[in-house]
């Protein structure tokens, strides 16, 4: 399929169907912990980029098949925010399945009431929220020209005063950037000014094209649960894991997978040895047999492998 992967195993979101509204790399932001790399030209309009009935035919195909989905969930090689028609694809989707539908977007339109109007309809949204000020939020997020921090806040703020649904807000917690006391404090703040339903702390277990992208220590982050659960009840960032179980065809899942982002090598071989538990010697083998097809480069980051689509 061209715009939906998975159903992938999610920490947040059970098993999740994924469905990629956007051209790479279309943002309004050029996030420094960004795993899809640096955004070389900013995406403003938004716009239909594919035919939505191209997108519901897939999402129909993936509902089909039976796999176990939880949640179906858009997302973009982007900000997902950017595809104008979002709210009508949802529409459809709940015509075809009772399966709820998350959103996970920068938030970085949300002060656009067309915006907040479509991410109306989804049983969740996930915005970022990775600063408390406008320094770090520059900083961090190294947004389009006319993006602020104010304007971002005011943003979810608006959307929470309409939106009945689930408020999931997402902090990146990055070492020796926003994790001070200082920076703690200011997000916390900002949390309290938008009350979300919960708080998903993340960590940058993906590797990032910056270098100075370190992950917390224990301490920090420990810390950072500590302020906000004062606001709302807390994710505490674990690595995710990969359920490969049920799925077909493991190379094409695979695939798609690393389209959207690194996958590691010891989630890979988590999954398949849940996946042959019965024949453990198959795991080494059809790691060999997919790294073989040439679809996969292998690169290291703190000291983890990860498995990335290789360039055409």
């Amino acid at each position: 399929m061209t715009h939906v992967f998975g159903p992938v195993s999610s920490k947040r979101l059970g098993q999740s169907l994924g469905v990629d509204l956007l051209p790479p790399k279309s943002c309004t932001w050029n996030c420094i912990y960004c795993q899809l790399g640096r955004t070389r030209e900013y995406t403003l309009l938004r716009q239909e980029f594919y035919p939505s009935a191209e997108i519901l035919s897939e999402i129909q195909e993936a509902v089909d098949s039976g796999a176990h989905i939880d949640w179906i969930t858009f997302v973009g090689s982007g900000e997902t925010m950017l595809y104008r028609g979002i709210g009508r694809l949802i529409d459809e989707v709940k015509k075809m399945t009772d399966i709820p539908v998350a959103i996970i977007t920068n938030g970085s339109l949300f002060s656009l009431p067309e915006v907040r109007q479509e991410a109306l309809r989804a049983d969740a949204v996930l915005p970022s929220l990775n600063a408390g000020s406008e320094e770090l939020h520059q900083k961090i997020s190294r947004h389009a020209p006319g993006f602020t921090f104010k304007r971002h806040l005011e943003g979810l703020i608006a959307f929470r005063k309409e939106y009945t649904g689930n408020l999931w807000v997402e902090v990146m917690l990055l070492g020796g950037v926003n994790d001070t006391d200082e920076a703690l404090k200011n997000i916390t703040g900002a949390l309290a000014q938008i009350g979300p339903d919960m708080v998903h702390l993340v960590i940058p277990t993906r590797p990032s094209t910056e270098k100075d992208v370190l992950l917390p220590s224990e301490e920090r982050i420990e810390r950072a649960v500590a302020l906000m659960q004062e606001v709302a009840a807390v994710v505490h960032p674990i690595k995710g894991s990969m359920d490969l179980s049920g799925t077909p065809d493991i190379l094409e899942a695979v695939t798609a997978i690393t389209l959207r982002h690194p996958v590691q090598e010891n989630e890979l071989r988590k999954a398949l040895e849940d996946r042959f538990s019965d024949s453990p010697q198959k795991v080494g083998e059809v790691m060999k047999e997919m790294f073989a097809t040439g679809r996969f480069s292998l690169i290291t980051q703190g000291g983890e492998a990860y498995w990335t689509k290789k360039a055409e």
